[in-house]
C-alpha cells in the first residue's frame, strides 16, 4: 500500500530535521517510542531504508533524502489547500498580494487607489516580504498574488501577466568614487575592488561565491551599502527604500526586468482577475483573462 498519511509525514520530517528522535519527539510533544516505531512502520511499508541509525543520532540515507523533499512539498500542498479553503469560505477577505518590501512601490500606490476607486472591488492587503519569498507565499496559500520581477524570481508553475519592463541601477554610497558618473556598465560594478556585489541567497539556500557580503534582508542590505561595504544591482523602480546615504546610477547594459503579476493556475477567483485586470489597466497591457 503506497498511501502516506500526513501526521507520519510530519514525523519523518521532523525526524530528519532534527537528525535526532529525542528532540524530534518533543518538537513534535509526543514520546520518543511511538515515534521511533512509527518510523520503523513506515520504512516496512515503502521496503527501503530512510535513515541509518547510530548511537548519537541518525542520518538520512539517500532514499531518505528524495522523502524528505517530496514530504516537504506535500505538507506544504495540504496546508495550502487548508488555507485557500477558509480563504474561500469568507467572502469579504481581502486580497493578499505579495511584493518584495522596496519593489515596484508606484505601481503598488497606483493599484491600491485604483481598487479602492472601483465600486464593489474586493480590498487589497499588501503582504511585503524579502527578496524570493513571494513564490513560496503563493505556494503555501498566505497570498492570492504577487508582484514579481524576471528574470530574477521564481516563476515556476504559476500564470503570470507581463505588467513593465524596465532598466537596472547601481545603489552605492555616496561618497565612492563612482557616484561622481552618469551611468555605469556591468563591468564597473563588477569590478570593484573596494566595494565587492552584495550576495543573495539561491533557491536552495545556499550562496554564490564571491567576496560580498552575504545579505538576507532589505534593510541589512540598505545600512552595508551605507557603510561603504557593497553595492548592488536592482530594478529602477526597487529604489524606493534608498537612503539619503546612497546614489542611483543606470547601469546602461544590464538585462531588463520585467514585473509581472503572478496567481496560481488552480485560482478560479473572479476577485483575482479583476487583480489582474486592473494591474495590466494601469500598465496598459490589458489580458486577455480565460
Amino acid at each position: 500500500m503506497d498511501d502516506l498519511e500526513t501526521r507520519e509525514l510530519r514525523y519523518f520530517v521532523a525526524v530528519a530535521e532534527e537528525l535526532h528522535f529525542g528532540r524530534a519527539a518533543d518538537r513534535l510533544g509526543i514520546a520518543q517510542p511511538p515515534l521511533s516505531r512509527a518510523i520503523s512502520r513506515l520504512e516496512r511499508r515503502l521496503g527501503v531504508q530512510l535513515l541509518d541509525r547510530h548511537r548519537r543520532g541518525v542520518t538520512l540515507t539517500d532514499t531518505g533524502r528524495v522523502l524528505l523533499r517530496e514530504a516537504r512539498a506535500a505538507l506544504d500542498a495540504v496546508g495550502a489547500a487548508a488555507r485557500r479553503t477558509r480563504r474561500a469560505g469568507d467572502p469579504k477577505r481581502p486580497l493578499v498580494l505579495a511584493s518584495k518590501a522596496g519593489a515596484s512601490h508606484e505601481l503598488l500606490r497606483q493599484l491600491l487607489d485604483a481598487r479602492a476607486s472601483e465600486p464593489g472591488a474586493a480590498p487589497v492587503e499588501v503582504l511585503l516580504c524579502e527578496v524570493g519569498e513571494q513564490a513560496g507565499l503563493l505556494r503555501d496559500g498566505s497570498a492570492d498574488a504577487a508582484l514579481m520581477h524576471h528574470p530574477f524570481d521564481d516563476l515556476a508553475g504559476f500564470d503570470t501577466e507581463d505588467l513593465c519592463v524596465e532598466g537596472q541601477v547601481a545603489i552605492l554610497p555616496a561618497g565612492h568614487a563612482l557616484a561622481s558618473r552618469d551611468q555605469l556598465t556591468l563591468a564597473d560594478v563588477r569590478n570593484v575592488p573596494d566595494l565587492p556585489i552584495a550576495r543573495w541567497p539561491r533557491l536552495d539556500g545556499s550562496y554564490p561565491d564571491g567576496p560580498g557580503p552575504e545579505v538576507h534582508t532589505q534593510s541589512q542590505l540598505a545600512q552595508l551599502v551605507a557603510l561603504g561595504e557593497t553595492l548592488l544591482v536592482i530594478p529602477a523602480s526597487s529604489r524606493a527604500w534608498q537612503w539619503p546615504e546612497h546614489v542611483a546610477l543606470p547601469v546602461v547594459d544590464a538585462p531588463k526586468v520585467t514585473t509581472v503579476i503572478a496567481w496560481q493556475p488552480s485560482s478560479h477567483s473572479q476577485a483575482v482577475a479583476s487583480l489582474v485586470r486592473t494591474a495590466s489597466r494601469l500598465c496598459g497591457t490589458p489580458p486577455e483573462l480565460r
